[in-house]
């Protein structure tokens, strides 16, 4: 009870003040891309953008997080049907099975998984503002062939560090929160205090909406039309300070509508264009949340592979937590 008081008085101020908060003109989101950029910082030729931060000496402290053996998948299972929230479902076919000549069971997918249902990883090349990709590259280095700058084979040897989970409904003291709803800031720490765990360079954040719970509770829905819950734009300088390696959520990291004067995905822009951060788009953090409330924490080894299609833009994926 006394959890559940302390959630709804967060909620309560955290929302006050976002109600407080006008959209955010243009010109000073403008000001916020140059303010956060990390263009140039690891060299004008760099493509791995903040995946520098996970060095040999950071997977070593992340390797030593394994301390039970538990490991949980943060990967939605492929959605083969068309819903309101999957408009490009998972094409599985078989190809030879039981009822074909020969000794093999063989198939193809085929997936379009950017967008509100798949798991997957955003690459650096996937968004363009401005004309330019991160680290100023120019729109013209994705062609018809493929990104010929900062595509997903430059992470073949795959993300293994320390991941931390942010549980803002947990923090909140609800199931899940509305499509619209707002993450500020203030929350983000607020986090951090209540958990005693300080998110550090390097790490991988994963800020949980509960948007599976929500999906369970009242079927799937239209992010176009009803929205989604995630981060408000001035999350990203709490981004930026903590020098994080890579962002997921299990939405699309950004709130929508965005409250951001003619900018639809502003944290998308801020990190992958402006600061070079990789990100983990709709994975399924129900696992993560139920296995950190039993045991008690928060952070743990971080895996992913994606697959190194040269010139791709991201990759579906299934990243492994294990405490």
């Amino acid at each position: 009870m006394k959890r559940c008081l302390i959630g709804l008085v967060i909620f309560l101020i955290v929302n006050s003040v976002y109600a407080q908060v006008p959209e955010l003109p243009q010109k000073e989101f403008e000001k916020m891309v140059k303010e956060l950029s990390n263009w140039g910082r690891w060299g004008k030729a760099d493509q791995l953008g903040a995946l520098n931060l996970i060095t040999p000496e950071k997977r070593l402290e992340a390797a030593r997080l394994v301390k039970h053996g538990i490991s949980v998948s943060l990967a939605n299972p492929a959605a083969t049907e068309i819903t309101a929230d999957n408009p490009d479902p998972y094409f599985h076919t078989m190809l030879r099975h039981g009822k074909t000549e020969g000794m093999w069971a063989v198939d193809e997918l085929k997936v379009s998984y950017h967008g509100f249902a798949h798991t997957h990883m955003d690459s650096l090349c996937h968004l363009f503002y401005k004309g330019k990709l991160y680290n100023g590259y120019s729109r013209r280095e994705v062609t018809e062939k493929g990104a010929q700058k900062l595509s997903i084979h430059n992470v073949q040897q795959g993300v293994f560090t320390r991941g931390v989970l942010i549980d803002i409904p947990a923090l909140r003291g609800v199931d899940y929160l509305e499509p619209g709803e707002a993450i500020m800031p203030e929350e983000l720490v607020a986090w951090e205090n209540r958990i005693g765990t300080k998110v550090q360079p390097g790490d991988v954040v994963f800020i949980r909406t509960g948007r599976w719970a929500a999906r369970e509770a009242k079927g799937p829905w239209s992010v176009d039309q009803s929205g989604a819950a995630g981060l408000y734009v001035t999350c990203a300088r709490w981004i930026k300070e903590r020098d994080i390696a890579m962002l997921g959520s299990d939405a699309g990291s950004d709130v929508a509508p965005s409250r951001v004067e003619g900018v639809t995905h502003p944290i998308h822009i801020l990190s992958l264009h402006a600061m070079g951060i990789h990100i983990f788009d709709c994975c399924n953090l129900e696992a993560l949340h139920q296995t950190s409330q039993k045991l008690k924490r928060w952070d743990f080894l971080i895996q992913a592979a994606p697959i190194p299609v040269k010139g791709g833009t991201g990759s579906p994926l299934n990243p492994i937590a294990t405490f």
